[in-house]
């Protein structure tokens, strides 16, 4: 069985890799002592003895712990922001383009992308791989997500029976546009600047949707949002992680999308709506599924060879 260590299993996302795990007889799950869970020594002794390490830490964590691996045949899978741009770090997103399978299989070192991350570069890659989009596009997004991707303390604020009114309501952050995923954002779609980027958190667990606005005028070779389409459709044709719904299914919900209608799947739809003049991409997901844990799991399939969605939890309309 290939033996495997989350460092950091008590956080959220080492919390959802273990539920994925459940049911796995082909793994075996190394754990840590509760009271030497930051123990140097420790660590480095399961991360040594592991074949596959999943680093579940804040950023400063997730270096430290790379550092402890000495043993070249540990695979580390990183969901921290630490590594997501760093050289010799595989960034885990296998539907990317075609060339990133096989590169995540090979690795030693994957760095999980983030959820606003993930969203933004399914809806903004292929644009500009097809030659949609121009890299000095002026792009702007805006993202809806749950409480659930905000930490330990957040989560226990909006869970509190003492709540803040304003938790009520939804809430508009990184107001200063330094928001941590805005790095891989640029960097992995190759933008000449990075993005204008509005994200919200609400008052429910998990799930997120991000939008990326266009005007059809100043992209290259788009007539309306169905060139846009059938682009997606074709990019990401035969994949069973991301799902481009088929134009114009928005209206099965009288024009609504949901941001928590993926809660705890491990899959991504894409919609692209809109008219002539203004167009609208939007990815429909769980922050915590194809947006932190479930990516997780999907790299690790990825390195054991085995089926890509083992383990993981998938929608309908991908089942």
């Amino acid at each position: 069985m290939t033996k495997v260590f989350i460092d950091g299993s008590e956080g959220t996302t080492g919390l959802r890799i273990h539920e994925r795990f459940a049911d796995r007889e082909d793994l075996e799950i190394l754990s840590i002592d509760p009271e030497k869970r930051k123990d140097p020594a420790e660590r480095k002794r399961l991360l040594n003895a592991c074949d596959v390490a999943f680093l579940c830490l804040p950023d400063d964590a997730a270096r430290e712990s790379a550092e402890l691996v000495d043993n070249e045949n540990t695979v580390i899978i990183d969901a921290s922001t630490a590594h997501r741009t760093s050289p010799g770090w595989v960034y885990g997103f296998p539907e990317l383009r075609k060339e990133q399978r096989d590169l995540i299989q090979k690795s030693r070192r994957i760095a999980v992308p983030g959820c606003y991350a993930t969203g933004f570069i399914s809806l903004v890659y292929p644009m500009i791989a097809s030659g949609f989009l121009g890299k000095d596009y002026p792009v702007s997004s805006f993202a809806l997500s749950g409480y659930s991707g905000a930490g330990k303390k957040a989560i226990a604020v909006y869970e509190s029976p003492e709540k803040p009114l304003t938790h009520f309501s939804p809430r508009e952050y990184a107001l200063s546009q330094q928001h941590k995923h805005l790095k891989e954002m640029q960097a992995v779609t190759g933008l000449d600047s990075a993005p204008l980027f509005s994200p919200v958190v609400d008052d429910y667990y998990s799930g997120m949707f991000v939008t990326v606005p266009l005007y059809t005028k100043l992209l290259n070779s788009v007539s309306g949002p169905k060139d846009i389409h059938r682009m997606f459709a074709e990019y990401y044709a035969d994949q069973s992680f991301i799902h481009v719904m088929p134009f114009g299914s928005e209206e099965a919900e009288k024009g609504f999308l949901s941001a928590n209608t993926l809660s705890g799947y491990d899959d991504l739809r894409i919609y692209v709506t809109g008219n002539e003049d203004r167009i609208l991409l939007t990815s429909l997901f769980d922050n915590l599924g194809k947006g932190a844990s479930g990516a997780a799991v999907q790299c690790l399939n990825l390195v054991l060879g085995c089926e890509e969605t083992k383990g993981l939890h998938m929608s309908e309309v991908n089942s």
